[in-house]
């Protein structure tokens, strides 16, 4: 082995998806050390300098708002050695994410329908009526095979035993899956010998099997259908995304503007006059999606949509009100959903929980501060995230009173120690954590992404991955 490649690599502190805790390479891991070895430092540095200009040239980018809210453009971070999982392995996972996504849509259902979880006591009612997610007016609804979310995002991390858990499910309008394909095709381009040397399974269906997902959920088939993509327009954080998705099936990526509300049908404006509109992926959330059901005063939205897709005469995917299910407090009750609705045991664990609107576990949060992550329920990209073994005692403090006032709005976990794998920094090659956020689709038939999302922390000894606070990302082999 090299001397200067994996000399000071330590993989000791966490699961490594490469070396085993006594710094033994796994099988899988072989292949890539090998060529690593061979191409050495400077050749390394070389196809990272070769990863940002095709990331320029590809024109791969995100936006990050600044505390004065000035959004600012930023190039797609990807590291470019690979995290590489046995298939062996992922089809396990692919199993767990069925079973777990087909469990939360039958949940969502019930809740807009016959309520038999809360009659039964499985869940406790008054969390789903107080979510600000939860959508009256969806009430006696049931979109085409009862499928509510057709896309979600589930957010994966390895624990220090190297098993995968669930760490949270995003349901609403995830994101970042133009990102996993992408950072294939830049993969591709700028390391070939990877996918000459190894079996890698593909990910490049994903956009079909979204195009049949969106055309299976059509609630009137007709001979020509036409869907498209609804964005909140250019200024938001993952618009990139929007029209990269649009692009890649052949249909409209639409702003709010661009449609319109007749006789209960939506239509796209066009220069050859008004084209009627089938199904509608849309990127916006609910509360925007509609000003005349909604917030009133959406600029961004389709006054009338919302009635449309109630009389079941255009598809919305993700459905409305499908946010009762993406909560932190909610996840919590995933396993005993799986059991009840499906009768099977769960495939995947999650993340041990704190519910702190319980008297007897907010109790425990209060008391356990320095040991535990405190998460708001309702947010995402990382923000307003305690780990309470790094926080100052003030920190810790502010927390514990925002526990105090609003209960409902925190949950508690234990301090889950992320999986690493190699990643390259200005010295060396050193472990960085990451979480994998793979995408399952439900419609008639349900898909899982051969893969997903690999988001790293670039900071060490960091284990916040998101890109708006800094994070990275990797290519996430699937090898036979």
């Amino acid at each position: 082995m090299s001397e200067k490649l994996w000399d000071n690599y330590n993989a000791t502190k966490a699961y490594d998806g490469y070396f085993t805790n006594d710094n033994k390479l796994r099988k899988h891991a072989q292949i890539i050390s090998s060529i690593l070895e061979r191409y050495g430092k400077d050749k390394l540095q070389e196809i990272e300098k070769n990863c940002q200009s095709t990331i320029s040239a590809r024109g791969i980018n995100f936006r990050v708002y600044a505390a004065n809210n000035r959004a600012e453009e930023k190039k797609w971070p990807l590291d470019i050695i690979p995290r590489i999982i046995p298939k062996t392995q992922w089809n396990k996972v692919t199993k767990g994410l069925k079973q777990r996504v087909k469990a939360l849509n039958l949940f969502i259902d019930d809740v807009y329908n016959q309520k038999k979880i809360f009659k039964d006591n499985i869940v406790p009612k008054d969390i789903i009526f107080n979510s600000p997610y939860y959508v009256k007016e969806c009430e006696g609804f049931s979109p085409k095979y009862k499928s509510w979310a057709n896309i979600s995002g589930v957010d994966l991390i390895r624990n220090k035993k190297g098993e995968y858990l669930v760490l949270e499910d995003n349901l609403r309008v995830p994101s970042g899956v133009s990102y996993m394909l992408e950072n294939r095709m830049v993969m591709r381009d700028v390391f070939p010998e990877l996918f000459t040397r190894y079996k890698v399974s593909s990910i490049h269906q994903y956009t079909n099997k979204l195009f049949n997902c969106m055309n299976e959920c059509i609630p009137k088939k007709n001979a020509h259908p036409h869907m498209v993509v609804l964005t909140p327009g250019i200024y938001n954080s993952a618009y990139f995304e929007h029209s990269f998705l649009a692009e890649q099936m052949g249909i409209a990526l639409v702003e709010g503007k661009d449609l319109f509300v007749e006789n209960d049908n939506v239509y796209m404006k066009t220069v050859k006059g008004p084209l009627k509109v089938d199904c509608i992926y849309r990127r916006l959330d609910d509360n925007f999606l509609d000003p005349k059901a909604f917030n009133k005063d959406s600029v961004i939205g389709v006054p009338g949509l919302f009635k449309c897709w109630l009389k079941k005469n255009v598809g919305i995917i993700n459905a409305v009100g499908t946010g009762v299910a993406d909560d932190k407090v909610v996840y919590s009750y995933v396993n005993k959903m799986i059991v009840y609705y499906l009768g099977e045991q769960p495939i995947l664990n999650q993340v041990e929980t704190y519910l702190c609107h319980d008297e007897i576990q907010k109790k425990y949060v209060l008391d356990n501060l320095s040991k535990l992550v405190v998460k708001p329920a309702n947010a995402s990209g990382g923000y307003g995230i305690m780990i309470g073994p790094k926080a100052s005692s003030k920190e810790r403090e502010e927390v514990a009173e925002k526990i105090k006032k609003n209960p409902r709005e925190y949950i508690a976990q234990p301090l889950e120690t992320l999986s690493t794998a190699p990643t390259i920094t200005e010295k060396n090659i050193e472990p960085r954590h990451l979480d994998l956020r793979p995408f399952v689709l439900s419609g008639k038939t349900n898909y899982v992404t051969t893969g997903g999302l690999t988001r790293v922390a670039l900071r060490k000894g960091s284990t916040i991955v998101n890109s708006s606070q800094g994070g990275g990302s990797k290519d996430t082999l699937i090898v036979e």
